[in-house]
């Protein structure tokens, strides 16, 4: 008969969580807070899967367990001497099996009340799809819109400034949601560490209070927002941000002022609108580049390309009942706060 053994409902009541997988498996995803002391690392484990298909399943578990048991007594040796004893981890594996089995008897005949967790790291990742369809159906969304360049997700975090609840997937996403969205030096998560960091800002939100959000297609970048999780938005009351073209480009300059010191990571990005525009003006976009007009390539990139998809993006995606506009020609630091603080104290009047 099957043991009884702590499921993800438990989490809270152990002291550490121990993810024994090897180091790529915990860099994809991981349970928060839960510290990485793989059992077998990505060669050994490689090492392990081949003899375990090209030899014998035999082989390929006489040669694990003596990698296992190095791995941690190491372990043991470098991290958890100093635990009493009445310390109490909860370990897990991708399936609940031999890795973490094996470092659950080792800490249980030390004297340790360790648990491993049933279904280990697939259980969690069972937990986490469910609550993300079942979490966006409790929430009231404020959704904010506007055309590229309008300062939506600065918007978005002076209105968490002002003690409002937000939901800012870009910054989850590690990416501003379009083709130069790319953040230099800071690679997205994987789509399962994604929803993992979503549930997580979900769970804390009050279902009482409204949820500011931005408007945001299905994917940002190579991540896919949660189906529950896009329709409740796009089902949200709309907040409209109406600023003029000059206040945009200036606010573009600064905001990804990034760009302006990597003009080939730039021109690389434009690359990928082949698809989208003519050979002439992708032409003229990296000229503008080479010669450093930069208030220029914004402005054509506004007219020619963004704007013309949002519009077509917003009639399709958001109902325009009931939208609330705020017009702009501030997007400096002061001039978002200001327009955030309308938003916040405009629960239903229209802003002109």
């Amino acid at each position: 008969m099957k043991p009884n053994r702590p499921t993800v409902a438990d989490l809270a009541s152990f002291d550490e969580i121990i993810d024994v997988r090897s180091p790529a498996e915990f860099a994809e995803d991981h349970i928060p807070g839960a510290s990485n002391c793989p059992v077998l690392d990505d060669a050994q484990r490689a090492e392990v899967g081949t003899l375990y298909k090209q030899v014998s399943p035999f082989e390929a578990k006489k040669i694990g367990a003596a990698m296992v048991s190095e791995n941690i007594a190491r372990h043991l040796r470098e991290r958890f001497l100093d635990r009493p004893k009445q310390w109490k981890p909860l370990i897990y594996c991708w399936r609940g099996g031999d890795r973490s089995g094996s470092m659950t008897t080792i800490f249980r005949a030390i004297g340790w009340p360790a648990g491993q967790l049933d279904g280990g790291y697939k259980a969690w990742r069972t937990h986490v799809i469910a609550r993300l369809q079942e979490l966006p159906a409790t929430l009231q969304f404020k959704v904010i819109a506007g055309a590229t360049g309008s300062a939506k997700t600065r918007v978005l975090q002076a209105i968490a400034a002002l003690g409002e609840q937000v939901l800012d997937l870009e910054s989850l996403a590690s990416h501003k949601g379009s083709v130069l969205g790319v953040l230099p030096d800071e690679p997205q998560p994987t789509q399962k560490g994604f929803e993992t960091a979503l549930l997580l800002a979900l769970r804390d939100l009050d279902p009482e209070r409204p949820v500011y959000v931005e408007a945001e297609s299905r994917k940002i970048g190579n991540l896919h927002v949660p189906e529950a999780l896009i329709e409740r938005i796009r089902n949200g009351e709309c907040i409209s941000i109406e600023a003029d073209v000059a206040a945009r480009v200036e606010f573009l300059l600064r905001d990804y002022d990034y760009f302006l010191s990597r003009p080939e990571f730039l021109a690389g990005r434009l690359e990928a609108l082949h698809s989208l525009q003519s050979r002439e003006i992708i032409g003229r976009w990296q000229q503008f580049i080479a010669n450093g007009e930069w208030a220029s390539l914004v402005g054509e990139l506004l007219e020619l390309h963004y704007d013309p998809l949002y519009h077509r993006s917003q009639n399709h995606n958001f109902s325009t009942e009931h939208l609330l506009s705020f017009r702009t020609d501030d997007l400096s630091p002061a001039g978002i706060t200001r327009l955030a603080t309308a938003i916040v104290h405009s629960r239903t009047a229209q802003i002109a």
